[in-house]
C-alpha cells in the first residue's frame, strides 16, 4: 500500500482528536490563540496598533484579552513553520524557480521556531527542522526530483496531524502548480481537518499549466486559505514566486498576536464563533484576516 494511502487511513483516524484539542499556546494558564493580519487596500500590511483597537467576541460575548503583541517575534508565541512543497511531475519546468523562492523565504524568516517541510507527489513526505537544521532542509528542498502523481489533500492532513502536538502560532505554506489527482483524502475531509487545526494556510497556485480544471483548483485553494485566516495567491509567472514569497513574510512579520481565556467554560468539543474586529473606524478600506472560531475543548462526562 502506498505510504500516504497508509498515512490518510491515520489521519482520519485521529480526525476527532484535533477537533478535541482547543488551539491554545501554554503560559501560566491557557489561552486561545489567534493570529491577526491587518492590511490596506493594496495588501500591505498595517502596523502600529494597539490591543485597545481590537474587540474580540465569542458567540457574541465580549472577551478580555491576556495577551497581545504587534509585529514581535520575540514577544509572540513560538512560531512553527510548514512548507507544502509540490514535486510532482508536472513541476519538472518550474521546480527551480519554486526550490529558490522558498529557499530565500526560510532563511528570510530566521525567527522561526521550526520548519516542518512536506514535499509530495504520489507519496508524502515529512521532515522537521530546528534552525541549526537549516542547512539539511536546504539540502532537502533542493534534492527531490519532480516525478509522479499530486497527493495534495494528503500532503495537507499530514501536516495538519503532525502539528497538534504543537504550541504556538502555527503557519503553513502550501506551493502547487495543479490539482489534487491522487489522495485518499477527500477535498471535503482536508477541509474539515482545517478547520479543526489552528493552522493559518497561505496557498499559492502556479495554474499556468493547467486545463479545463484550472478555475475549480484556484476555487479550492482560495477556500482553504480564506477559512483559516491566510491568503491565496496565483503569480502569472513562475518567476514572481519571489515576489508572492516576499509578501507572505512581510505580512507574517507584522501579525498580531491576540489571547483570551473563554468566558465559556463547557468542555463539550462543540465550535465556538470568534468574531475580532477593529474598533478605528477612520481606517476604510482595511482587511482584517483570521479564524473565524475554535473547537473548544472535550472532556467525557463522568455519567
Amino acid at each position: 500500500m502506498p505510504r500516504a494511502v497508509i498515512t490518510a487511513t491515520l489521519i482520519l483516524a485521529t480526525a476527532l482528536t484535533i477537533r478535541a484539542q482547543q488551539p491554545t499556546f501554554r503560559t501560566t494558564v491557557d489561552l486561545v490563540h489567534f493570529g491577526v493580519s491587518v492590511v490596506d487596500k493594496q495588501g500591505k500590511p498595517v502596523t502600529g496598533l494597539k490591543a485597545e483597537d481590537f474587540q474580540v467576541l465569542e458567540g457574541g460575548k465580549p472577551q478580555v484579552l491576556k495577551h497581545f503583541t504587534a509585529g514581535e517575534p520575540e514577544a509572540a508565541p513560538p512560531l512553527h513553520l510548514g512548507l507544502l512543497l509540490d514535486t510532482s511531475g508536472s513541476m519538472s519546468a518550474d521546480i527551480k524557480d519554486a526550490r529558490s523562492a522558498a529557499v530565500k523565504f526560510v532563511n528570510a524568516l530566521d525567527h522561526a521556531a521550526d520548519v516542518t517541510l512536506v514535499d509530495f507527489d504520489t507519496e508524502v513526505r515529512v521532515a522537521r527542522f530546528g534552525p541549526n537544521d537549516y542547512p539539511r532542509l536546504v539540502e532537502r528542498i533542493r534534492g527531490r526530483r519532480p516525478d509522479g502523481w499530486t497527493a495534495l489533500y494528503d500532503a495537507i492532513g499530514v501536516y495538519l496531524n503532525g502539528a497538534q502536538s504543537q504550541d504556538g502560532q502555527k503557519v503553513l505554506i502550501l506551493y502547487t502548480d495543479g490539482g489534487d489527482t491522487r489522495s485518499s483524502l477527500t477535498f471535503a475531509d482536508m477541509l474539515n481537518l482545517c478547520k479543526a487545526s489552528d493552522v493559518t494556510v497561505y496557498t499559492i497556485g502556479y495554474m499556468e499549466h493547467q486545463g479545463s480544471g484550472r478555475m475549480q483548483q484556484r476555487s479550492e485553494l482560495e477556500r482553504v486559505a480564506a477559512l483559516t485566516g491566510g491568503q491565496a495567491y496565483f503569480p502569472g509567472v513562475a518567476k514572481d514566486l519571489d515576489g508572492v514569497f516576499d509578501k507572505i513574510e512581510q505580512e507574517l512579520s507584522a501579525r498580531y498576536s491576540l489571547g483570551y481565556v473563554s468566558t465559556n467554560l463547557r468542555t463539550d468539543g462543540a465550535w465556538r464563533g470568534v468574531e475580532i474586529k477593529l474598533l478605528r473606524p477612520e481606517l476604510k478600506g482595511v482587511k482584517l484576516r483570521t479564524r473565524s472560531g475554535y473547537f473548544a475543548p472535550y472532556k467525557p462526562s463522568s455519567q
